[in-house]
């Protein structure tokens, strides 16, 4: 068995397996498989793959799952040490795999480790979806090494060192295959967006670390299946962090969310509104009303992830994000 499998999750992605998938094939160690999880596409994807690269295993499944509980399927059929979650819309490079397993096999304690992430349209800045390792705020809204809100920054080396960071981008995402399995993999109820900072955190209640190992690098598309500014994503975004919060942030924490979360966030259907963007404004509404609607269900989710907590995770920024951002500090190192 190899002890490393890169795993990438495709629906209806053709062209993006077209365009990203020699990187993948060309600067992956012959130590690693790699598996093509297909999520029930429609398109030629699957007949692409079988005639242009046949060294790549391809894992069918019955339908589209989303991403959470695609990737739990697609992992249980898929026996490794480490694996690798990528996106099929990363480009890859040279020596990229090494760093991140050298890094799990250094530390028993590190459960999961992030690539530094860059554009692929841009290719001097970072990326928006990771950039060099993430963040969340007391608040729970996400930031990076690198990425504040909308401003991104120019990759100049300043976040070449490795550190702990609070969540990988799933969208080039390695971990232990034991404890990916062991806390459950991805809360399948996400659907898409926020699971990978989900199972981050509560890797860390768990009592284990989250690394950005920046000697790694690859270059994200990003929006490849949802642009940026869709109203799907941001439904899903805010849906899917409130529950995360719910289930995983300490007490304190908790109720301080419950009163100034819902004050930021109408303040951001407030701003929609005035700009003409009803259908921005309506998803972040919507998803409040299911987050309510799921909050039996994510009490017994509370009571499982905290009742076995071992730690809480340190790198929690103690502040508002968007407070400092408002105050001029766009950039990583000026934030914490």
């Amino acid at each position: 068995m190899k002890q490393t499998a890169v795993v990438i999750l495709n629906w209806n992605g053709q062209k993006h397996l077209a365009h990203y998938m020699p990187s993948v094939v060309k600067h992956t160690s012959t130590d690693a498989r790699i598996v093509v999880a297909d999520n029930g596409s429609t398109d030629d994807s699957v007949s692409f793959l079988q005639e242009n690269y046949p060294s790549v295993e391809i894992l069918r499944l019955d339908k589209n799952y989303g991403f959470a509980e695609g990737y739990n399927r697609a992992l249980r059929e898929i026996q490794a040490k480490y694996y690798i979650l990528l996106n099929s819309d990363v480009e890859v490079t040279a020596g990229w795999i090494e760093p991140l397993i050298e890094m799990l096999q250094q530390d028993d304690a590190i459960a999961a480790v992030a690539p530094k992430l860059l554009s692929d349209v841009e290719r001097d800045k970072f990326e928006y979806a990771g950039a060099a390792g993430g963040f969340i705020d007391y608040l729970g809204y996400p930031l990076c090494r690198g990425r504040i809100l909308s401003t991104i920054e120019q990759d100049k080396g300043q976040y070449d060192s490795p550190r702990e960071v609070f969540w990988a981008s799933g969208a080039a995402f390695c971990c232990r295959a034991e404890i990916f399995h062991k806390l459950g993999g991805f809360d399948k109820d996400f659907f898409a967006h926020m699971e990978e900072i989900d199972l981050c955190w509560r890797m860390q209640l768990a009592g284990y670390k989250v690394m950005s190992e920046p000697r790694s690098v690859v270059y994200h598309l990003g929006g490849g299946t949802l642009p940026n500014e869709s109203p799907g994503k941001l439904y899903l975004n805010y849906r899917n962090n409130l529950a995360m919060l719910y289930k995983c942030a300490p007490t304190m924490q908790r109720f301080t969310v419950a009163i100034l979360r819902p004050l930021a966030d109408m303040l951001s259907v407030l701003i929609y509104l005035l700009k003409g963007e009803m259908k921005l404004a309506a998803a972040t509404l919507r998803a409040y009303r299911d987050f309510f609607a799921l909050h039996k269900e994510l009490g017994k989710k509370r009571k499982a992830v905290r009742s076995s907590r071992v730690a809480e995770s340190g790198n929690i920024y103690q502040g508002s994000m968007v407070v400092r951002y408002m105050l001029g500090r766009h950039k990583f190192d000026n934030m914490i």
